[in-house]
């Protein structure tokens, strides 16, 4: 018989506005720039894209995977669907946008939904990132890039 995953209860700090954090946040991601992100990213951060990999834990490694994804999806951009607010994290239900070229040297968009889990620490850094992809449409996108 397994033990049930212990529910961790982060402690409300009152003077952390998560939604001014967020909002930088989302503000700088969209500037694509790796090394702006992970300034707002706790030094022993942990990003986990859950898409068969391995999360990253760290600065450095954060960037090196931000810009990894930057180059494998051109004009990368997102559209917000809504955002959950907590105390010390959030939830975003989102879309990626990207341009890829086809077979044919044409632009071809792609789209697929995401949902990213964004818990922050005391000081306001994002302490972990999980990011959730609908496999089903990165593979259908592929495909028709």
């Amino acid at each position: 018989m397994s033990t049930p995953a212990k529910i961790e209860a982060a402690t409300p700090l009152a003077d952390l506005d998560i939604r001014a954090i967020y909002d930088r946040y989302v503000g700088t991601f969209g500037s694509r720039q790796p090394e702006d992100i992970v300034q707002l990213h706790a030094p022993s951060g942990t990003f986990w894209l859950h898409a068969g990999g391995k999360p990253v834990q760290g600065r450095g490694a954060i960037a090196t995977t931000f810009a990894g994804f930057f180059r494998q999806w051109p004009q990368f951009g997102f559209e917000i669907y809504r955002v959950i607010f907590a105390d010390r994290h959030w939830v975003l239900d989102w879309a990626a946008t990207a341009v890829l070229k086809g077979p044919d040297g044409a632009d071809r968009p792609v789209r697929f939904d995401c949902l990213d889990v964004v818990e922050v620490d005391e000081d306001g850094l994002v302490l972990r990132k999980d990011t959730f992809v609908d496999s089903a449409q990165v593979r259908e996108a592929l495909a028709a890039a």
